[in-house]
């Protein structure tokens, strides 16, 4: 069976082309593509925007990751080997990004949005715990307000790995608020893309100051605002400790800027296409909807499905030009991290189910009538 019919793919890319180029043309006419200029402005409106007392515009998510966990270990004296409760089910750089410090991933379970579930992050705290790593799956919230209460009980921080979720929020107040730190990715398919970068948002100011030493290879004043400096040794800085090449750039900020803009917009649109996908494909012995917790409005980045022999139904929709993905292979199965393997049961099992629909912005709702179709199609053929 094949279908001659426009693919649809899980994730487009989406830029408002024209005013992404003005942006851009304004570095290159100032000769500024660099770090400053585009990407304090960026960080200026991003903070505007969120809420957040601090914001470090990164080259990538997985960078804005491990510069909150390289900076809690250095400012709190983490030894080697302590622990920081995470989830399995999400992209391998969550986890990555704890092994890059030499502390060790302890995995806890997931609930019923897909999200670390409080009671299984309880189970897991020991002596050794120093913080945990909470994902906000496809841009929900799941539980995260329980687990800060919790992280606050137990002295413990709390890292929110937002990288789903800008734009989500929880009673007006976006995601991540009033937690030690979280951080955000702009990669191509995300809701707010700008190529490839990320953010990182301490709620300390020293952390955050830590941080920006780190992104540019631990000096204590970058390029940018050496300009602003005057006198013979304007050109001098200090590497007051090691650091990494992590800085974002004034093109990347750009089309960050613009993206910004529309994101409320963009987020209402995507919420729009997951609930056609729920009213059209209802209840089913086969399949599951995802639930979204009350009291929030998601990004909407994922649509996942949770389907019965959900490999065989991607050959289905691809041989009808349909294309969905998975999100994720459960991080267990990986060598590095397969300590945790048979830990999280209901991740596991979520991970052989778990299929994401696709949702971008150039969808229609018949796009959609189109992907629910064909599901119903494969389980009525069977």
């Amino acid at each position: 069976m094949e279908s001659n019919q426009t693919p649809i793919n899980v994730f487009v890319p989406f830029f408002r082309v024209e005013e992404c180029l003005k942006e851009i043309r304004d570095c290159l006419e100032k000769g500024w593509t660099g770090l400053g200029y585009k990407t304090v402005e960026f960080e200026s409106a991003w903070k505007r925007y969120t809420g957040f007392e601090n914001a470090l515009f990164v080259n990538s998510g997985t960078a804005a990751l491990h510069i909150a966990v390289a900076v809690l270990k250095s400012a709190f004296a983490w030894k080697d080997g302590d622990e920081i409760i995470t989830t399995p089910l999400t992209f391998v750089s969550t986890n990555q990004a704890i092994l890059y410090e030499r502390l060790k991933p302890v995995f806890a379970d997931v609930d019923q949005y897909l999200c670390l579930d409080p009671a299984s992050v309880e189970e897991r705290i020991s002596e050794r715990t120093r913080a945990v790593m909470f994902v906000g799956y496809g841009g929900s919230p799941g539980q995260l307000e329980r687990i800060q209460n919790l992280c606050r009980q137990k002295g413990l921080d709390l890292i929110v790995d937002g990288a789903h979720m800008a734009g989500t929020r929880i009673r007006s107040e976006h995601a991540g608020l009033g937690v030690t730190v979280s951080t955000f990715s702009f990669h191509p398919v995300k809701n707010l893309p700008t190529g490839d970068a990320g953010m990182v948002c301490f709620k300390d100011n020293h952390l955050d100051a830590e941080a920006r030493k780190i992104s540019w290879m631990g000096i204590n004043k970058d390029t940018y605002n050496r300009m602003g400096d005057s006198g013979a040794y304007k050109w001098r800085y200090e590497v007051e400790r090691e650091g990494w090449k992590y800085n974002g750039n004034s093109i990347q900020a750009a089309l960050g800027i613009v993206g910004l803009r529309y994101l409320d917009q963009d987020n209402a649109y995507r919420r729009q296409l997951m609930s056609w996908y729920g009213r059209l494909l209802g209840e089913s012995k086969t399949w599951s909807q995802v639930p979204v917790p009350l009291n929030c409005e998601p990004s909407g980045h994922i649509c996942p499905l949770l389907a019965v022999d959900r490999d065989n139904l991607i050959m289905y929709l691809n041989s009808a030009n349909i294309f969905p993905g998975v999100h994720y292979q459960v991080n267990t199965e990986y060598p590095m991290f397969r300590h945790g393997l048979g830990s999280c049961p209901v991740a596991e099992n979520a991970a052989k189910r778990v299929l994401s629909l696709p949702i971008h912005m150039k969808m229609t709702r018949q796009d959609v009538e189109r992907v629910v179709t064909w599901i119903k199609k494969f389980y009525n053929e069977k």
